[in-house]
């Protein structure tokens, strides 16, 4: 019996010093475990914010692109910060050489580097391109090498997946309906919604005869006030809150464009601007599902004709399509009415300011397109037949789309190594285009390009480029050119010509010229003009 108490007690030695030797053996093994995951990750951390920039940059120098220096995490971004910040913190003279002070990193880089070079938003490489020729072959894109970028933290909650930053079939369902909603005959249905919204505008005017008016305020409100009247069927106090919110997110965006954070730390700290966005597009998409609900609603109980026959319609519609393969999701219609409410009045809000503030300083201009609005309407408003025939009023648009330009710039990317021009371009590389840029090149427009010249375009583009229409694009190029193009060249000839036939006006001795970017191209203090009735 002492006999086996003895063997049972040696066996539970035994037993115990086996668990001891295997729980050392297992925090050996996890020691080991961690600290190769530790080095892993280490390597990987080193490899995406080190390794791979310099070798991109190293290669890129190689096939004779150069540019600033890549900097650890940040890349360039606080490079462009800092000249983005002096340039707004001043105004300048009153000069139409506007791109130094518009894309300070883009003007004084390409004088240091070249009209192509290379630069870094974080570990993100960035390819500009200011050659008509690589442009082309980019925005063209023939081959589907070069892919619209994705829109990306905050710029993505302003416009979410729609028709301006998706691809594939998606874009060309979108794509279809866009065309449907803005093709001549709609525009021509469009028109006295147009015309009535600028009466209520100039209606306000009156109150402002021969004194100071800032238009740029005003044009955004006439301009949201078409958008949504043509667009969604409502007012702009209806959509007035829409149109609030995403302001405040694209202000939001542009404070933040050149901000890096690591995705480890972004995902475990919002930002208040990263709280406060979220809250935004979360109430923007609540406002749009009841707009939709509304309408559907009408719908159901006969109100309304198969949801309407304008743009919201048209998605409502294809929301509720019988076929799958041409159904859109109600993710797919909130991001398509967030890219339009933006959209729709930004770029034209822009291109009306700046057209008043170039006629306010040339009245022999101003004086021009008067004569022709008055020898062709009278004192009528304009209709839809005799706009076309706009065509000194169409010389010093596009005189005022080339020098300030509301969209100024365009990004597409490599999805794998390809040739453009005789440049090898490595896969995953961001490609920029400043259209402000070209539109201010004297190579192509000659030494008076920084002058108001709108006879320059008298002949077409080719001439007006000595031979490189493919510098002027101040809406896009190739497929992806905008969709809204014509909506809003009608639109701005409608209101110019109403005001024309009403009043004249004169630069204000108060303004302060700072035209700097948000998003599109503002004007940082407002433009203030004189107005006096005819």
């Amino acid at each position: 019996m002492k006999h086996e108490i003895v063997r049972i007690e040696n066996n539970l030695l035994e037993r115990q010093r086996k668990i001891r030797v295997w729980g050392g053996d297992m925090v050996v093994t996890l020691s080991i475990f961690l600290g190769l995951f530790f080095l892993l990750a280490l390597g990987k951390i080193y490899h995406k914010l080190w390794w791979t920039p310099a070798r991109i940059q190293y290669l890129m120098a190689s096939r004779g692109i150069r540019g600033p220096s890549y900097k650890f995490v940040q890349g360039n971004a606080k490079e462009m910060w800092i000249m983005r910040e002096e340039a707004v913190s001043k105004p300048m003279t009153l000069s139409h050489n506007i791109f130094p002070k518009v894309q300070p990193s883009f003007h004084s880089w390409s004088k240091m580097y070249g009209k192509n070079f290379l630069q870094w938003l974080g570990t993100r490489p960035q390819f500009i391109i200011s050659e008509p020729e690589l442009i082309k072959e980019v925005l063209n894109n023939k081959n589907k090498a070069y892919p619209k970028s994705p829109a990306e933290d905050f710029l993505k909650k302003l416009l979410g997946d729609g028709l301006a930053t998706t691809e594939g079939e998606k874009w060309s369902k979108l794509r279809k309906l866009a065309n449907h909603s803005f093709h001549a005959e709609s525009l021509k249905g469009m028109v006295p919604a147009m015309t009535s919204s600028v009466e209520i505008m100039l209606e306000r005017w009156k109150h402002y005869e021969g004194k100071e008016i800032e238009v740029f305020e005003e044009f955004r409100v006439l301009t949201s006030e078409v958008i949504s009247k043509t667009a969604f069927g409502s007012s702009y106090l209806e959509g007035k809150k829409i149109f609030d919110m995403l302001r405040r997110l694209t202000v939001i965006a542009v404070e933040n464009i050149f901000r890096v954070r690591l995705p480890i730390i972004s995902k475990l700290f919002k930002t208040k601007d990263e709280i406060e966005s979220e809250m935004l597009e979360k109430e923007i998409e609540n406002t749009i599902k009841e707009m939709v609900k509304k309408r559907e609603n009408k719908a159901m109980t006969g109100e309304e004709d198969r949801y309407g026959s304008d743009f919201l319609g048209g998605l409502i519609k294809a929301h509720h399509d019988a076929s799958e393969t041409q159904r859109i999701s109600m993710e797919d219609v909130i991001d398509e009415c967030k890219t339009f409410y933006f959209a729709g009045h930004e770029t034209l809000n822009s291109l009306l300011a700046w057209t008043v503030f170039l006629l306010a300083i040339h009245t022999d201009w101003q004086e021009e397109v008067r004569k022709e609005v008055l020898n062709l309407f009278g004192q009528q408003n304009p209709n839809s037949e005799i706009i076309a025939k706009l065509r000194t009023m169409s010389l010093v648009i596009n005189e005022s789309l080339r020098l300030y330009t509301p969209v100024l710039g365009f990004s597409r990317k490599t999805e794998r190594e390809l040739r453009l021009g005789n440049l090898i371009i490595p896969a995953d590389m961001e490609i920029l285009i400043s259209n402000l840029a070209l539109h201010h090149d004297a190579q192509i427009w000659g030494e008076d390009v920084h002058q108001f010249k709108p006879e320059r375009f008298s002949e077409g583009f080719a001439k007006a480029t000595n031979n490189n229409p493919a510098a002027f694009f101040p809406f896009g190029m190739g497929p992806r050119i905008c969709v809204g193009m014509n909506f809003a060249l009608i639109e701005a000839k409608i209101a110019l010509s109403m005001i024309l036939q009403r009043y004249s006006f004169t630069l204000s001795p108060a303004y302060v010229h700072s035209p700097y970017q948000l998003i599109t191209l503002h004007a940082q203090q407002g433009i203030q003009v004189i107005l006096q009735p005819l």
